[in-house]
């Protein structure tokens, strides 16, 4: 501390989050936060300039998804704030820790027509967990604790604090006790509940007494840091688990136990449902696609819900018992409970499991044709099975909205349990996979990062491939370069015919060329047997981003990696995988 504790109030924000150890910051300053980008040089704070405040947020989210801890960004007033809406939604909504700041008009001269003044705060407010605006220079240690607190407690989110400009240049005189925080809050789930005993009893009866049990995991796993408790509850009982695209590396996507993706794609999972007489839901919200728009589970099946937001309980289907708990607690407590009253539950299910492997392999057997196909342009799951075999277990698949999660959420098979997947599927918006991939490669620098995109998704954030040379980021950045808003053009496809497109198509680009103007490596793929070298050499630069543009199919009958339940009428459309 200074000798004097007379400070402005930005060197404040900037001495709470140094005390929550904060990690990467992403921002574009204005005049209402300056004291704060100064005392962020000043202290060393990691902070750094992105080119749009959208993917500041996007970079936070991912970084907030893959370490667990708070993500920080921060904007000025006016477009600065506004422009960060559509990634507080993605975080809002999949449960991501995030602090945000925010610069707010001099409160001497609010509504007088200020610069680039508008009511930020009516615009902000449904897009994050809490907002919180600080109009006492003194209370800013306070509203940042409570901040961290409710961005990593209940299900996780983003917390906006908006930051007056005279109290952001104003100074007070701060004790040093006044910026103690608790550690607990740094990361997410800073608090975790348990679901009561009675209620774990009879989920436990109500397994132990299926035939054909089955788990469906959501992202909630993830943000719970569950996959150790799920591998023992699932594996000692012998009980097969699906997952949502969000949930993907619940359990691995190798383990025998593993039923894959459910919902509108899926490989096995969907016909499991159909069968089974016990569901067992975990972090899951059961909404549009999980639920192949509402089609599945049927009404009537046996469902127990684990959540930790009771709201989310029979929003999309009534459960015969709901679980009000944290994932890691609630497995942890129903596995004793299980093990309480059918110790030999797991060797009863065998059988039912070991049917688990085999169709798994004959659904392998059915797209195998695709996935090892030689064509040129390049088919996209040929570039999944690559990515299989390419990849190693601690690698780390990010996967912007639409197309490319799609095809990654079927296809892409994780080694290991955790987070290796990361789809932005809080608001499936496009534009995440470039900002997405800093992030996760920010928050594990050791991983190998991967990152697929659309040519859409890329051509809206393709500055940020300076901020990523300028920040010294390695990682692979795939761009599936079908020269055309693929997911658009493949529904109008299904719905009216072949060559009915309308706004769908783009110019064709070279974007590795584009990648080596922006002092990144560039590497164009055309055929698909370059595949395997060109990721390998991808991931073996250390020094700066590499662009994969990967020329795909252009034929919008192999655009989908299935039909899209929303299609009412289906032509002849593509096929699975």
């Amino acid at each position: 501390m200074p000798e004097t504790n007379e400070m402005t109030g930005g060197e404040a924000l900037a001495r709470m989050l140094q005390a929550h150890k904060t990690g990467p910051m992403f921002g574009m300053g204005g005049f209402q936060l300056l004291p704060f980008y100064d005392a962020a040089r000043r202290l060393g704070l990691d902070h750094n300039l992105i080119n749009d405040e959208r993917c500041a947020v996007f970079a936070a989210d991912a970084y907030a998804k893959v370490s667990g801890r708070v993500g920080v960004c921060d904007a000025t007033l006016g477009p600065g704030a506004t422009n960060l809406v559509t990634g507080l939604v993605e975080a809002l909504n999949a449960g991501s820790p995030l602090v945000v700041l925010v610069g707010d008009t001099h409160r001497a001269h609010s509504w007088k027509n200020m610069t680039q003044e508008t009511n930020q705060t009516d615009i902000l407010k449904p897009a994050c967990k809490e907002f919180l605006r600080v109009e006492m220079i003194e209370r800013i240690p306070e509203f940042i604790r409570r901040a961290f607190a409710v961005a990593t407690s209940g299900r996780p989110g983003p917390v906006v604090v908006a930051v007056p400009e005279d109290i952001c240049h104003g100074t007070y005189h701060f004790e040093p006790e006044d910026f103690a925080i608790d550690a607990c809050f740094e990361a997410a789930p800073s608090l975790r509940m348990r679901a009561a005993r009675d209620d774990m009893a009879e989920a436990a009866r109500l397994i132990a007494d299926a035939k054909t049990p089955l788990i469906l995991c959501g992202g909630g796993v993830h943000i719970s840091g569950a996959h150790a408790a799920l591998v023992e509850f699932a594996t000692t009982n012998n009980i097969p688990v699906a997952h949502t695209l969000s949930g993907k590396g619940a359990i691995a996507c190798t383990h025998p136990l593993s039923a894959g993706l459910f919902g509108r794609y899926d490989r096995i999972a969907n016909a499991l449902i159909a069968q089974s007489d016990c569901l067992l839901v975990i972090g899951c919200k059961l909404g549009e696609i999980a639920t192949k728009r509402y089609s599945l589970p049927a009404a009537g099946q046996t469902l127990i819900h684990m959540e930790i937001v009771a709201e989310e309980f029979d929003r999309t289907f009534r459960p015969a018992l709901r679980l009000w708990s944290d994932a890691r607690e609630g497995l942890i407590d129903l596995h004793q409970a299980v093990q309480d009253i059918a110790p030999q539950l797991g060797a009863g299910n065998a059988a039912y499991a070991g049917s688990v492997p085999t169709a798994m392999a004959t659904w392998r057997d059915s797209v195998s044709a695709r996935m090892n196909s030689s064509d040129q342009p390049i088919d996209m799951a040929r570039v999944l099975l690559e990515l299989n075999k390419t990849l190693p277990a601690e690698a780390i698949l990010v996967a912007d909205g639409g197309f490319a999660a799609h095809w990654a959420g079927l296809l892409y098979d994780t080694k290991q349990a955790g987070r290796g997947f990361v789809p932005d599927r809080g608001f499936a918006s496009i534009g995440y996979g470039l900002p997405g991939a800093m992030g996760a490669k920010l928050a594990a620098p050791d991983r190998p990062v991967i990152s697929i995109t659309g040519d859409g998704g890329f051509n809206m954030v393709l500055g940020e491939l300076e901020t990523a040379k300028r920040m010294g980021l390695a990682f692979t950045l795939l761009i599936v370069n079908n020269a055309a808003s693929g997911y658009v053009k493949a529904l109008q496809h299904l719905m009216y015919g072949e060559g009915n497109y309308q706004s769908s198509d783009l110019n064709e680009q070279n974007y590795a060329r584009l990648a080596e103007v922006f002092g990144c490596q560039g590497i164009r793929v055309e055929d698909p047997d370059q595949l395997s070298d060109a990721l390998k050499t991808a991931m073996a630069t250390t020094d700066r981003p590499t662009v994969l543009d990967l020329v795909v199919t252009r034929d919008a009958a192999k655009m989908l990696p299935g039909v899209d339940s929303r299609t009412a009428v289906v032509k002849k459309g593509d096929r699975v995988a």
